[in-house]
């Protein structure tokens, strides 16, 4: 605000009124943002404050806002109460490999559709996105089939392995057009000095695609974590449940237990929230720039 006022107090009447609307129009803006963005994060204070309560504290009129005292004990009566950690090693033995095939083949594949000249290129593209309007469920009674007669039922496999084969529509989208704000030019200098397609795409497009491809790696990464419907159709052994399905587990067990079923629910939520706030400059600037083209 002091360099403001030294800038008001040197410059003409017309500029000075021209500064203090940016000033207040900025000023408003944040103050618009920051009403927005509590009104945003109210849903995940009220988890909070009730994970942090007595059962009776939660349903007792008015509410209280702040617990007291603070019911710490909550937390590891509730991941005590469902074997949490074996859901925790289950769902990152599925979100490890999920998230590596989807970076690697999304990659591969969002090289070829814009970097790679091809005859046919454009129609299997389009092919490729008409499959985004297709509903899940549409594509669940055949791909359940088919993973039954193989006898991978009960497996982790179907969970893992489709993401070996691009992903998904929508990421290799990303890439692709993040790739085709790359310069051409390049590529062409690079083949000039003997380069492959390969040392391209390794030496070239994925350096300069650090971004996108973080945007990716979130974007699949949130998708494994938060999966229910994928592990409640293809996993039926109890020792193989993922967080979300051992969540909704606890919740059917223990659904009076409000105080222990939002304390598991925070520490579920916990981690996809400090991955994205780690991580939010890369995810909206992936996102920002892929959008240009």
């Amino acid at each position: 605000m002091t360099a403001t006022r030294q800038l008001l107090k040197h410059a003409p009447a017309g500029k000075s009124r021209l500064i203090w609307s940016r000033v207040i129009a900025r000023v408003c803006n944040y103050l618009f943002c920051l009403v927005v963005g509590s009104l945003m994060l109210l849903p995940l204070i009220w988890l909070v404050r009730s994970s942090l309560m007595s059962l009776d504290q939660i349903f007792r009129y008015p509410p209280e806002l702040v617990p007291k005292p603070l019911q710490w004990q909550n937390y590891p009566e509730a991941l005590t109460t469902i074997p949490f950690f074996l859901y925790l090693q289950n769902t990152v033995f599925i979100l490890l490999p999920s998230v590596l095939g989807t970076v690697v083949t999304a990659t591969l594949a969002a090289f070829g559709f814009s970097r790679l000249r091809w005859r046919g290129r454009d129609l299997v593209f389009n092919v490729l996105l008409s499959s985004l309007m297709l509903p899940y469920a549409i594509t669940l009674i055949p791909t359940f089939i088919l993973w039954a007669r193989l006898g991978l039922v009960n497996s982790t496999w179907p969970l893992i392995v489709p993401r070996w084969f691009g992903g998904g529509a929508f990421y290799i989208f990303l890439l692709r057009q993040f790739f085709r704000t790359i310069p051409r030019e390049l590529d062409e200098a690079a083949l000039l000095d003997g380069a492959n397609p390969l040392h391209i795409l390794w030496f070239i497009i994925v350096p300069l695609s650090r971004p996108a491809l973080i945007a990716v790696t979130i974007f699949s990464a949130l998708s494994a974590w938060n999966d229910f419907l994928g592990p409640l159709i293809y996993l039926n052994d109890s020792n193989k449940f993922t967080l979300a399905l051992g969540l909704s587990e606890f919740a059917g067990l223990y659904s009076s237990q409000w105080h222990l079923l939002m304390a598991a629910a925070f520490v579920v939520i916990a981690p996809v929230a400090l991955l994205f706030f780690f991580a939010q400059k890369y995810f909206i600037r992936g996102i920002a720039l892929t959008a240009t083209k």
